[in-house]
């Protein structure tokens, strides 16, 4: 089966970057490539994790607990395209939808899947 993107990165939100870039670095022999209070990365030179800080991040639970409200997990996917217009003609056409907001449409496209996760169709360059 032939696809159109290819998997750059995953962004898992958080509330403290640098512990999470550190442990995730130690566990898959990883480099951080770039660390802040804000905002952290690893990779294996071919695909990254970020860690994105999130004001009053809750972790999420699992499984569901059953005396309390269960808090969703929290991730986008980045994914490197060729043609922002075709990548965006080939998702919705597989179930996505595009959201009004776009903050850098020449560069990347945000798009959520069927389930409503959002994911990113980055421009390669």
């Amino acid at each position: 089966m032939s696809g159109f993107a290819t998997l750059i990165m995953v962004n898992i939100d958080c509330a403290e970057p640098p512990v999470l870039a550190t442990f995730y670095s130690e566990v898959l022999g990883w480099e951080v490539t770039h660390t802040q209070a804000e905002y952290a990365m690893i990779s294996d030179g071919t695909t990254s994790i970020g860690f994105g800080q999130i004001d009053g991040y809750t972790a999420p639970t699992w499984p569901d607990p059953v005396d309390a409200t269960p808090v969703p997990k929290q991730f986008h996917l980045d994914f490197y395209v060729d043609d922002l217009a075709d990548a965006e003609e080939r998702a919705l056409k597989l179930g996505a939808t595009r959201p009004d907001f776009q903050p850098a449409p020449d560069r990347y496209l945000v798009l959520l899947d069927p389930a409503g996760h959002p994911f990113c169709a980055c421009l390669r360059s």
